[in-house]
């Protein structure tokens, strides 16, 4: 039955496999470029282990940002695992042996694999739930470290590499409006913190920004009880 398990996850999880080692590479090679230690990588990809996070934290380190600051940031673009979470509680109640990490490693793409794929006959559903979050969490830490490495023996020049950072906030920006379908929230979002800068808070534009910005979604006007329970259901599937 292991054998077998094993060989159904690593079948399951090969296409996160070819995304985690690219995207992760290019986290590795930017976090050098942007001078931290190639170590660093490895350190954030087992402690940390969220990929849109990871490469948030690069630029907020190279700002100054506090710890506040970027605590709470990565909070709420993690938000959307809180919701993942609630959808999986089902699946993971009967787990003993591995829910924490199983909570810990739930990532987009392996929320994507857990509640698209069913363990197949003959194999352990715990331990095949498990070996699906570890393998991805593998091809993170194999793609970022082989960055950070690369990217430490070489010179070449990486500016404008950070620019991934902006893409790929650009393009979950894109998802959520789609999803949301609502521009209150967005226009908070990008009114607050430059007001604040405005404001000559410069150095706390971000975090004040964030902050009244969350606030402000809680008072704006909320859609019918049929649409809200629509936009939950667009958003777990």
């Amino acid at each position: 039955m292991k054998k077998q398990t094993i060989a159904a996850a690593l079948t399951t999880s090969a296409p996160v496999f070819f995304g985690y080692i690219t995207i992760g590479f290019a986290y590795g090679f930017l976090l050098v470029k942007s001078g931290l230690n190639w170590y660093w990588a490895p350190v954030m990809s087992i402690f940390i282990f969220a990929g849109a996070a990871q490469f948030m934290a690069i630029n907020l380190i190279n700002q100054g940002k506090g710890f506040v600051e970027m605590g709470l940031a990565i909070f709420l673009l993690n938000a959307r695992h809180m919701v993942y979470g609630f959808s999986v509680l089902e699946r993971f109640a009967p787990f003993k042996r591995f829910k924490n990490y199983l909570i810990f490693g739930l990532t987009d793409e392996t929320y994507a694999l857990l509640t698209t794929v069913e363990a197949p006959e003959g194999t352990d559903p715990e331990l095949f739930d498990f070996l699906i979050t570890a393998f991805d969490q593998i091809y993170w830490l194999i793609g970022s470290t082989l960055g950070a490495v690369f990217g430490s023996l070489i010179s070449w020049n990486a500016e404008g590499l950070d620019f991934a950072l902006t893409a790929l906030f650009v393009v979950l920006l894109i998802e959520q409006i789609k999803t949301l379908k609502r521009p209150g929230p967005f226009i908070l979002g990008l009114a607050a913190p430059v007001i604040f800068y405005i404001a000559g808070l410069t150095e706390q534009a971000l975090f004040f920004g964030i902050l009244a910005s969350s606030v402000g979604c809680f008072f704006l006007k909320k859609n019918n009880s049929n649409e809200l329970k629509q936009e939950g259901k667009k958003c777990l599937e």
